[in-house]
């Protein structure tokens, strides 16, 4: 009997801190991220979306805390994938980006052919192949960037604003993509700057403020019955301060 892949949820992130010398990026942050519906990180600028996704990557170590994914603490990103607002393009092609996902999943080479096929066609992506990947457009190089980060088969997909920089074509079909994951298994965790992608997205919402989570909630009580003042301040478009 195949033996059961090693899980790597519930994430739990236990009183983590992360300091840059006497900066606190981090601020003792107690989270538990569970299967489900994904989940929308959203706050004011430099509140640490960014560095909150990258802890849960395994890019950043805790200065102080503990992090666990499936009760390990091991770093390796076994099953984790993150993709950035600004996604690199190897200087290959569209699905030669794609093989290289693959072939550092450990896929067996006879079976990549038809991955990257697979994979394109998921993301619509099916007809640019042969293109060099930093000739797509911008929406386009996203699309890429999460087809190579499904290579990894992962059951967590980290997004970093995704959709930042796209217009709003773009934006609908990198949700495309993203809820389409979301509907496959794969557990979602997504930073978002954008209040109306929050809402078409997220099972649940984190809001963070100077490094620390200030609220979790889910979606609709989150937009409908804040129970912060800070929440309330940021969904009437205020500055928090």
């Amino acid at each position: 009997m195949m033996r059961a892949l090693m899980s790597n949820l519930p994430l739990l992130l236990d009183d983590v801190s992360v300091r840059a010398g006497a900066t606190t990026i981090l601020d003792r942050i107690t989270l538990t991220i569970t299967p489900g519906a994904p989940t929308l990180i959203v706050g004011p600028n430099g509140a640490g979306k960014s560095s909150l996704l990258r802890l849960c990557m395994g890019l950043v170590a805790p200065t102080s805390g503990r992090i666990s994914w499936g009760g390990r603490t091991d770093h390796a990103p076994v099953r984790r994938a993150i993709v950035f607002q600004r996604p690199a393009m190897l200087r290959r092609s569209v699905a030669a980006n794609v093989a290289y996902g693959l072939a550092q999943a450990g896929t067996l080479r006879g079976e990549r052919a038809q991955r990257v096929a697979f994979l394109l066609e998921r993301v619509g992506l099916a007809e640019l192949g042969d293109r060099p990947a930093r000739r797509l457009s911008g929406g386009e190089q996203q699309r890429l960037a999460l087809a190579r980060a499904l290579a990894r088969d992962p059951e967590i997909l980290l997004l970093d604003e995704p959709t930042a920089n796209l217009d709003p074509a773009a934006t609908r079909s990198v949700e495309d993509v993203v809820r389409m994951a979301a509907q496959s298994g794969v557990k979602v965790v997504m930073a978002s700057h954008d209040l109306g992608q929050v809402r078409r997205l997220a099972g649940e919402v984190v809001f963070m403020v100077r490094g620390a989570v200030c609220e979790r909630a889910a979606v609709g009580d989150f937009f409908d019955r804040p129970s912060t003042s800070e929440a309330a301040t940021f969904l009437r478009g205020d500055l928090v301060i």
